[in-house]
Protein backbone atom coordinates (compact mmCIF):
# COMPACT_ATOMS: atom_id res chain seq x y z
CA UNK A 1 0.00 0.00 0.00
CA UNK A 2 1.51 3.55 -0.94
CA UNK A 3 1.85 5.84 2.24
CA UNK A 4 -0.67 8.08 2.25
CA UNK A 5 1.58 11.21 4.23
CA UNK A 6 4.31 10.48 1.44
CA UNK A 7 1.58 11.30 -1.17
CA UNK A 8 -0.30 14.01 0.46
CA UNK A 9 3.52 15.36 1.27
CA UNK A 10 3.96 15.71 -2.32
CA UNK A 11 0.89 17.04 -3.17
CA UNK A 12 1.44 19.69 0.40
CA UNK A 13 4.80 21.22 -1.48
CA UNK A 14 3.09 21.67 -4.75
CA UNK A 15 0.37 23.59 -3.07
CA UNK A 16 3.14 25.75 -1.34
CA UNK A 17 5.25 26.42 -4.76
CA UNK A 18 1.35 27.84 -5.78
CA UNK A 19 1.42 30.47 -3.31
CA UNK A 20 4.87 31.51 -3.42
CA UNK A 21 6.67 29.45 -1.56
CA UNK A 22 10.29 27.52 -2.74
CA UNK A 23 12.01 24.46 -0.79
CA UNK A 24 16.32 25.38 -0.18
CA UNK A 25 19.02 23.16 0.81
CA UNK A 26 21.77 25.46 2.69
CA UNK A 27 25.24 24.84 3.86
CA UNK A 28 25.39 25.72 7.03
CA UNK A 29 29.13 24.49 7.30
CA UNK A 30 30.60 21.69 6.19
CA UNK A 31 28.90 18.05 7.14
CA UNK A 32 25.80 20.65 8.72
CA UNK A 33 22.57 20.81 6.13
CA UNK A 34 19.50 22.89 6.63
CA UNK A 35 16.32 22.48 4.61
CA UNK A 36 13.69 25.43 4.80
CA UNK A 37 11.12 26.84 2.56
CA UNK A 38 11.67 30.68 1.55
CA UNK A 39 9.80 33.04 -0.35
CA UNK A 40 10.23 32.44 -4.58
CA UNK A 41 10.79 36.32 -5.08
CA UNK A 42 12.97 38.58 -2.68
CA UNK A 43 10.79 40.90 -0.25
CA UNK A 44 10.84 43.96 2.14
CA UNK A 45 8.06 42.35 4.02
CA UNK A 46 8.71 42.11 7.47
CA UNK A 47 10.11 37.91 8.00
CA UNK A 48 8.32 35.72 10.07
CA UNK A 49 9.58 32.39 10.83
CA UNK A 50 8.16 29.39 11.71
CA UNK A 51 9.37 26.40 14.07
CA UNK A 52 8.03 23.23 14.41
CA UNK A 53 7.27 20.65 16.85
CA UNK A 54 9.34 17.50 17.78
CA UNK A 55 7.32 15.04 15.70
CA UNK A 56 6.34 16.69 12.05
CA UNK A 57 8.47 18.92 10.07
CA UNK A 58 8.23 22.61 9.47
CA UNK A 59 5.64 22.37 6.34
CA UNK A 60 3.69 19.88 7.85
CA UNK A 61 3.61 21.11 11.16
CA UNK A 62 2.39 25.09 10.02
CA UNK A 63 1.12 24.64 6.53
CA UNK A 64 -2.53 26.46 7.52
CA UNK A 65 -0.47 29.22 8.68
CA UNK A 66 1.92 29.25 5.28
CA UNK A 67 -1.03 29.09 3.67
CA UNK A 68 -2.96 32.34 5.63
CA UNK A 69 0.54 34.18 5.52
CA UNK A 70 2.38 33.64 2.53
CA UNK A 71 0.73 36.66 0.44
CA UNK A 72 1.15 39.27 3.43
CA UNK A 73 4.52 38.34 5.13
CA UNK A 74 7.64 37.09 3.68
CA UNK A 75 7.12 32.91 5.34
CA UNK A 76 10.21 31.10 6.62
CA UNK A 77 9.64 27.37 7.68
CA UNK A 78 12.88 25.65 8.72
CA UNK A 79 13.23 21.97 8.97
CA UNK A 80 15.11 21.15 12.25
CA UNK A 81 18.13 19.24 12.20
CA UNK A 82 17.42 15.36 11.86
CA UNK A 83 13.95 16.30 10.63
CA UNK A 84 12.66 16.72 7.07
CA UNK A 85 15.71 17.14 5.10
CA UNK A 86 17.71 18.90 7.65
CA UNK A 87 21.27 16.94 8.83
CA UNK A 88 24.39 17.32 10.84
CA UNK A 89 27.14 15.01 11.20
CA UNK A 90 28.16 17.38 14.25
CA UNK A 91 27.22 15.56 17.75
CA UNK A 92 25.97 18.61 19.25
CA UNK A 93 22.13 18.13 20.09
CA UNK A 94 21.19 20.68 22.12
CA UNK A 95 18.57 23.73 21.78
CA UNK A 96 21.17 25.98 20.88
CA UNK A 97 22.89 24.29 18.18
CA UNK A 98 19.39 23.89 16.75
CA UNK A 99 19.02 28.07 17.09
CA UNK A 100 22.70 28.56 16.15
CA UNK A 101 22.16 26.63 12.76
CA UNK A 102 18.80 28.55 12.65
CA UNK A 103 19.83 31.46 12.97
CA UNK A 104 23.14 31.27 10.48
CA UNK A 105 20.80 29.82 7.47
CA UNK A 106 18.67 32.75 7.90
CA UNK A 107 21.48 35.21 7.62
CA UNK A 108 22.68 33.16 4.63
CA UNK A 109 18.94 33.98 3.13
CA UNK A 110 19.49 37.71 3.70
CA UNK A 111 17.34 38.05 7.08
CA UNK A 112 18.52 40.54 9.09
CA UNK A 113 15.53 41.04 11.55
CA UNK A 114 12.18 38.71 12.16
CA UNK A 115 9.28 37.56 13.92
CA UNK A 116 9.59 33.86 15.14
CA UNK A 117 6.44 31.55 15.84
CA UNK A 118 7.68 28.22 18.02
CA UNK A 119 5.23 25.56 18.70
CA UNK A 120 5.98 23.32 21.60
CA UNK A 121 9.69 22.38 20.89
CA UNK A 122 9.96 24.83 18.13
CA UNK A 123 9.07 27.43 20.91
CA UNK A 124 11.67 26.17 23.19
CA UNK A 125 14.63 26.75 20.46
CA UNK A 126 12.92 30.08 19.85
CA UNK A 127 13.06 31.92 23.55
CA UNK A 128 17.05 30.33 23.04
CA UNK A 129 17.39 32.47 19.82
CA UNK A 130 15.94 35.36 21.78
CA UNK A 131 18.07 34.81 24.02
CA UNK A 132 21.52 34.21 21.97
CA UNK A 133 20.19 36.65 18.43
CA UNK A 134 18.60 39.57 20.08
CA UNK A 135 19.76 41.43 16.51
CA UNK A 136 18.05 38.64 14.80
CA UNK A 137 15.08 37.77 16.69
CA UNK A 138 12.55 41.01 17.05
CA UNK A 139 9.91 39.18 18.60
CA UNK A 140 8.57 35.99 19.49
CA UNK A 141 5.05 33.83 19.66
CA UNK A 142 5.31 30.73 21.49
CA UNK A 143 2.47 28.48 21.25
CA UNK A 144 2.56 25.80 24.38
CA UNK A 145 5.93 26.29 24.81
CA UNK A 146 7.82 27.47 27.74
CA UNK A 147 11.61 27.61 29.15
CA UNK A 148 11.44 23.65 29.50
CA UNK A 149 13.18 23.49 33.32
CA UNK A 150 13.23 20.38 35.42
CA UNK A 151 10.09 21.04 37.57
CA UNK A 152 8.11 22.46 34.80
CA UNK A 153 9.08 18.90 32.46
CA UNK A 154 8.35 16.88 36.14
CA UNK A 155 4.88 18.20 36.67
CA UNK A 156 3.57 17.94 32.86
CA UNK A 157 5.12 14.04 32.51
CA UNK A 158 2.65 14.00 35.70
CA UNK A 159 0.01 15.21 34.07
CA UNK A 160 0.61 12.99 30.90
CA UNK A 161 1.27 9.85 32.91
CA UNK A 162 4.31 9.14 31.57
CA UNK A 163 7.82 8.43 33.11
CA UNK A 164 10.41 10.47 30.44
CA UNK A 165 9.72 12.18 27.01
CA UNK A 166 11.39 9.66 24.91
CA UNK A 167 8.99 7.26 25.74
CA UNK A 168 5.89 10.25 24.85
CA UNK A 169 7.85 11.51 21.67
CA UNK A 170 9.17 8.71 20.23
CA UNK A 171 6.41 6.28 19.72
CA UNK A 172 7.74 2.48 18.60
CA UNK A 173 3.73 1.44 17.42
CA UNK A 174 1.07 3.07 15.82
CA UNK A 175 -1.17 2.30 18.70
CA UNK A 176 1.96 4.27 21.03
CA UNK A 177 1.50 6.88 18.22
CA UNK A 178 -2.51 7.73 18.47
CA UNK A 179 -1.68 7.83 22.65
CA UNK A 180 0.67 11.00 21.98
CA UNK A 181 -1.63 12.63 19.55
CA UNK A 182 -4.51 11.81 21.89
CA UNK A 183 -3.05 13.65 24.68
CA UNK A 184 -1.43 16.72 22.15
CA UNK A 185 -5.08 16.95 20.73
CA UNK A 186 -8.22 18.35 22.67
CA UNK A 187 -10.10 16.15 20.34
CA UNK A 188 -8.47 13.40 18.59
CA UNK A 189 -10.51 12.72 15.08
CA UNK A 190 -11.21 9.36 14.57
CA UNK A 191 -8.78 7.92 11.76
CA UNK A 192 -8.30 4.46 10.14
CA UNK A 193 -5.53 2.71 12.06
CA UNK A 194 -3.53 2.35 8.95
CA UNK A 195 -3.04 6.47 9.31
CA UNK A 196 -0.94 6.23 12.38
CA UNK A 197 1.00 3.38 11.07
CA UNK A 198 1.71 5.46 8.16
CA UNK A 199 2.83 8.38 9.77
CA UNK A 200 5.11 6.24 11.84
CA UNK A 201 6.73 5.17 8.86
CA UNK A 202 6.70 8.28 6.92
CA UNK A 203 8.03 10.82 10.04
CA UNK A 204 9.82 9.36 12.45
CA UNK A 205 13.50 8.71 11.18
CA UNK A 206 16.81 9.33 12.65
CA UNK A 207 15.41 7.66 15.78
CA UNK A 208 19.12 7.64 17.62
CA UNK A 209 19.79 11.12 17.02
CA UNK A 210 16.39 12.60 18.27
CA UNK A 211 16.65 10.42 21.53
CA UNK A 212 19.81 12.77 21.84
CA UNK A 213 17.68 15.56 20.92
CA UNK A 214 15.20 14.57 23.58
CA UNK A 215 17.58 13.90 26.30
CA UNK A 216 19.18 17.56 26.49
CA UNK A 217 15.70 19.28 26.76
CA UNK A 218 15.37 19.62 30.32
CA UNK A 219 17.42 22.54 32.00
CA UNK A 220 17.95 21.57 35.44
CA UNK A 221 16.73 24.44 37.92
CA UNK A 222 19.66 24.64 39.54
CA UNK A 223 21.20 26.09 36.56
CA UNK A 224 18.71 27.84 35.20
CA UNK A 225 17.94 31.64 35.51
CA UNK A 226 15.15 33.47 33.47
CA UNK A 227 17.08 35.09 30.55
CA UNK A 228 16.72 39.22 30.05
CA UNK A 229 14.55 39.52 27.46
CA UNK A 230 14.18 42.48 25.07
CA UNK A 231 12.15 41.58 22.80
CA UNK A 232 7.65 41.64 22.85
CA UNK A 233 6.79 37.60 23.74
CA UNK A 234 3.38 36.41 22.98
CA UNK A 235 2.30 33.48 24.59
CA UNK A 236 -0.51 31.97 22.17
CA UNK A 237 -2.31 28.89 24.26
CA UNK A 238 -4.44 26.10 23.97
CA UNK A 239 -6.72 26.77 26.85
CA UNK A 240 -7.27 22.92 27.30
CA UNK A 241 -3.32 21.09 26.52
CA UNK A 242 -2.64 18.51 28.78
CA UNK A 243 0.86 18.80 28.32
CA UNK A 244 1.90 22.07 29.21
CA UNK A 245 -1.12 23.78 30.85
CA UNK A 246 -2.90 27.61 31.36
CA UNK A 247 -1.18 27.58 34.60
CA UNK A 248 2.35 26.86 32.90
CA UNK A 249 1.68 29.71 30.33
CA UNK A 250 0.69 32.01 33.11
CA UNK A 251 3.96 30.90 35.34
CA UNK A 252 5.81 31.81 32.04
CA UNK A 253 4.56 35.36 31.22
CA UNK A 254 4.81 35.89 34.92
CA UNK A 255 8.85 34.74 34.65
CA UNK A 256 8.78 36.38 31.07
CA UNK A 257 7.58 39.84 32.71
CA UNK A 258 6.50 42.93 31.32
CA UNK A 259 7.15 41.92 27.42
CA UNK A 260 4.75 38.85 27.82
CA UNK A 261 1.26 38.77 26.57
CA UNK A 262 -0.07 36.00 27.03
CA UNK A 263 -3.53 34.79 24.33
CA UNK A 264 -5.19 31.72 24.38
CA UNK A 265 -7.57 29.50 22.61
CA UNK A 266 -10.59 27.88 23.96
CA UNK A 267 -11.28 24.08 23.03
CA UNK A 268 -7.86 23.91 21.70
CA UNK A 269 -4.91 21.47 23.05
CA UNK A 270 -1.21 20.99 22.47
CA UNK A 271 -1.38 21.79 18.71
CA UNK A 272 -3.98 25.00 18.38
CA UNK A 273 -2.46 25.61 15.31
CA UNK A 274 -3.50 22.02 13.64
CA UNK A 275 -6.71 21.72 15.62
CA UNK A 276 -8.10 24.96 15.22
CA UNK A 277 -6.55 26.60 12.46
CA UNK A 278 -9.26 29.59 11.61
CA UNK A 279 -9.05 31.10 15.36
CA UNK A 280 -5.29 30.00 15.71
CA UNK A 281 -4.54 32.11 12.01
CA UNK A 282 -7.17 35.35 13.12
CA UNK A 283 -5.19 35.67 16.46
CA UNK A 284 -1.93 35.13 14.99
CA UNK A 285 -2.28 37.82 12.64
CA UNK A 286 -3.53 40.43 15.02
CA UNK A 287 -0.68 39.51 16.88
CA UNK A 288 1.75 39.98 13.41
CA UNK A 289 0.06 43.76 12.63
CA UNK A 290 0.32 44.74 16.45
CA UNK A 291 4.14 43.80 16.31
CA UNK A 292 4.91 45.14 12.60
CA UNK A 293 3.33 48.36 13.38
CA UNK A 294 4.89 48.93 16.36
CA UNK A 295 8.36 48.63 14.48
CA UNK A 296 6.93 51.37 12.12
CA UNK A 297 5.87 53.45 14.84
CA UNK A 298 9.38 53.10 16.43
CA UNK A 299 11.05 53.56 13.18
CA UNK A 300 9.19 56.91 12.25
Amino acid sequence: MVNIITVYKLLLHGLMKLVGMTQKTIDIEPGTILNIWVPKKATEKHAVVFLHAFGFDGILTWQFQVLALAKTYAVYVPDFLFFGGSITDRSERTASFQAECMAKGLRKLGVKRCTLVGLSYGGMVGFKMAEMYPDLVESLVATCSVMFTESVSNAALERIGFDSWVDYLLPKTADALKVKLDIACYKLPTLPAFVFKHILEALFDHRKERKELVETLVISDKDFSVPRFTQKIYLLWGENDKILDMQTARNCKEQVGENATLVSIEKAGHLPNVERPFVYNRKLKRILASLVETVVNTAS
